[in-house]
């Protein structure tokens, strides 16, 4: 090898001792995609529900459709529901399966159904609703 590749190598070894690391990217977060279904809202009396507990018509409770209820995993969830004709809005909590409900249709309890700013005697409203994350208290 000749001086010049020595100096060459040798240079390249001792520059690699004092490199400086190249800095990492920033660590992203993720967001859970929020997805807007549209439905039917209805009312009903709450007692006893799939989720296995006991409320009360002044409980803001939702059943949701069995095809999302599936098998509980958004009990205890809640949502953010908006009455699509006065845009009021209301948070109320998954603790029941609606049966009879289309897949984007939601029951309400009574007390949740008013405040959406729907009148009992109304029966049926169009709403638009979302689940919050699991953990979400308002």
């Amino acid at each position: 090898m000749s001086p010049f590749t020595y100096t060459v190598f040798a240079l390249a070894i001792f520059g690699s001792a004092f490199a400086v690391p190249a800095p990492m990217a920033p660590e992203v977060a993720t967001l859970d995609k929020r997805i807007t279904h549209e439905g039917r809202g209805t009312f009903f009396n709450v007692g006893l529900g799939a989720c296995g507990r006991v409320n009360v018509d002044s409980d803001h409770i939702v059943a949701i459709s069995s095809s999302i209820f599936g098998d509980g995993g958004n009990c205890e969830q809640y949502m953010e529901i908006t009455n699509t004709k006065t845009h009021k809005k209301a948070y109320g909590l998954v603790r029941d399966s609606c049966p009879g409900c289309g897949a984007h249709d939601l029951d309400l309890s009574p007390s949740l159904f008013q405040a959406l700013g729907a009148s009992l005697d109304e029966g049926v409203i169009k709403v638009s609703w979302h689940f919050e994350k699991k953990g979400f208290h308002p």
